[in-house]
C-alpha cells in the first residue's frame, strides 16, 4: 500500500550549524461562496458588525469574519446556501455587502 502524497512544505533540514532555513507559506483561506482554498490576497473578508455585514478592507477588523471569492458568483452561491449566515453566525442580508464587495474589487482591479 502507497501513502498518499504529502501536502504541505517539504520538511526542513537543520543546516549543518544546526538551524532550519526560513520558509513562508502564505495564509490560505477557504471561500464561503465556492469552498474552493486560496491565497488571502485573492479573497475579501467580511465581518459582522451588529445586524449588518461590512467588507474589511485591510482584513484587521475584530471580530468573526468570513472569507469571499470578490465575484458575483461566489457572492450568489454563498446567499444560496446561507453559508455566510453561517459562518457569521447571524442572518443577514447579502444584497448590503453586494456593491461594497463588487466596489472593492473594481478598485483593485485598476
Amino acid at each position: 500500500m502507497t501513502r498518499p502524497p504529502r501536502r504541505g512544505p517539504v520538511p526542513r533540514r537543520p543546516d549543518e550549524h544546526g538551524t532550519l532555513p526560513q520558509v513562508h507559506v502564505p495564509p490560505v483561506r477557504t471561500c464561503v461562496g465556492c469552498r474552493e482554498r486560496d491565497s488571502r490576497s485573492n479573497l475579501v473578508r467580511l465581518v459582522a458588525r451588529g445586524d449588518r455585514v461590512v467588507v474589511d478592507r485591510d482584513g484587521a477588523m475584530a471580530g468573526r469574519g468570513a472569507w469571499l471569492h470578490p465575484s458575483s458568483q461566489c457572492l450568489e452561491n454563498a446567499r444560496r446556501r446561507r453559508s455566510l449566515d453561517r459562518a457569521l453566525r447571524g442572518r443577514f442580508r447579502v444584497d448590503d455587502i453586494a456593491d461594497q464587495l463588487l466596489d472593492r474589487h473594481d478598485d483593485q482591479a485598476e
